[in-house]
């Protein structure tokens, strides 16, 4: 099968990206050096949904050099880098996918990254793994399991196993703690940050921020958005995370309350209908709306656009304009803000989620016999690994418990 991107004259300035991360991503170089050795992967065709810009190029190099045949494609339209996948369709792996594809082509891309019938499964969001349940379990048949990357992506398989619907085990990579605990809130704290104010060129210092949504990828926004100079304002549905939200220091409002005072906001719930017309006659004019949840539901853009006369008016930026003079902004069609907008999570952060990942897959090559046809833990052994090798490369070393310590703290008499 022959690669479809959209421009493969982009090649070397995507080649430049993919070296740039991979002087700065050493957790997935370490990997690499066992993996040429082993082939963990050999004879194996590993099909991955993710956010294709360089970082997850430089994933896929490490999948193909355990020996896999790797086929790759974005998880979400706006996403993808047409000069990383230019440069990675030229480096032996299978790419299908090219920014601003329609949904259309985006499904497309879909099938035909899954049309190798897979061994393994790369997820992010869950929609290679809604295709194999739901639409060609024809294309499931070599399939041993699959590792997922995100919340929205666990939630759905959660519900899924929940129906009895999945029949192919998919270990939660986002659950490992060396994921929420970073990725979640230190790359997503960063990574929308930077595409705010790339997109817009705005200052963050005295705004009132709005921050829907208090997991572990809200407290990385409303932390980040505290440390710029804003005002941050939580709210939340669930009343222990509003508590926590309180308790850290931030105000709690209901979302109508919020839009009355907001300057900016970032919805990250996974949930969809978070900001809805009937918050537009709240909202402050010129208020700034953006999504860093997964799908782009959470701000309900189809709704908000049959309402309002829609004007283009800088990259990544439309105007709302809506009976009664009223304008709001909003940043990168409702999509994931710090990629739609930006370049992701920084390099040392994904090195941390994609050495899961790498791990997980060999885990499922290695082991696929004994797994449960379930949504799964992420095993803690590889969990652990992960965080040894980021000390490891970060120059640290810990203490490690004697072995009375150790018989102390596990005793009953304690």
């Amino acid at each position: 099968m022959e690669s479809i991107v959209r421009d493969l004259s982009l090649a070397p300035s995507g080649a430049l990206k993919i070296a740039w991360v991979k002087d700065h991503m050493p957790i997935l170089s370490l990997i690499e050096q066992r993996f040429i050795k082993e082939q963990p992967f050999k004879g194996l065709r590993i099909s991955m949904s993710i956010h294709l810009e360089a970082k997850t190029a430089r994933t896929a190099l490490l999948l193909k050099a355990g020996g896999a045949d790797v086929y790759a494609t974005g998880c979400n339209p706006l996403s993808t880098q047409d000069d990383v996948a230019a440069a990675l369709s030229q480096m032996g792996v299978k790419v299908n996918a090219w920014y601003n594809a329609t949904e259309e082509e985006y499904h497309d891309h879909l099938i035909r990254t899954l049309s190798c019938k897979p061994h393994i499964l790369i997820d992010d969001g869950g929609d290679l793994t809604h295709i194999l349940c739901d639409e060609r379990p024809d294309l499931a048949h070599s399939l041993l399991g699959g590792g997922e990357e995100t919340t929205t992506g666990v939630m759905r398989l959660r519900a899924r196993a929940a129906e009895g619907n999945l029949p192919f085990p998919m270990i939660c990579v986002n659950d490992a703690q060396m994921k929420y605990l970073f990725d979640n809130r230190y790359g997503t704290g960063q990574s929308v940050w930077d595409g705010i104010m790339r997109t817009t060129n705005l200052v963050v210092a005295s705004k009132n921020v709005v921050v829907a949504g208090y997991g572990w990828c809200g407290k990385g926004v409303a932390m980040r958005a505290k440390g710029l100079g804003a005002r941050v304002i939580v709210c939340e549905v669930n009343p222990i995370k509003a508590v926590e939200a309180a308790m850290d220091g931030f105000d709690v409002m209901s979302m109508e309350e919020a839009a009355k005072v907001g300057d900016l906001f970032v919805t990250v719930t996974g949930c969809k209908d978070i900001i809805t017309m009937k918050h537009v006659p709240h909202l402050k004019q010129g208020a700034i709306l953006c999504n860093a949840g997964h799908f782009n539901v959470e701000v309900a853009v189809e709704e908000l656009k049959r309402t309002a006369k829609v004007t283009k008016v800088h990259h990544n930026i439309e105007a709302l304009d809506f009976e009664g003079g009223k304008r709001v902004y909003l940043l990168a069609d409702g999509r994931l803000v710090n990629l739609a907008a930006g370049d992701g999570h920084p390099a040392e952060i994904m090195d941390i989620s994609f050495a899961l990942q790498a791990l997980t897959a060999e885990y499922v090559a290695k082991h696929y016999a004994l797994l449960p046809k379930a949504a799964i833990e992420l095993p803690e052994e590889l969990d652990e690994m992960v965080a040894q090798m980021k000390l490891q490369t970060m120059g640290l070393s810990i203490d490690a418990l004697t072995e009375e310590q150790s018989q102390y703290i596990h005793s009953s008499n304690g």
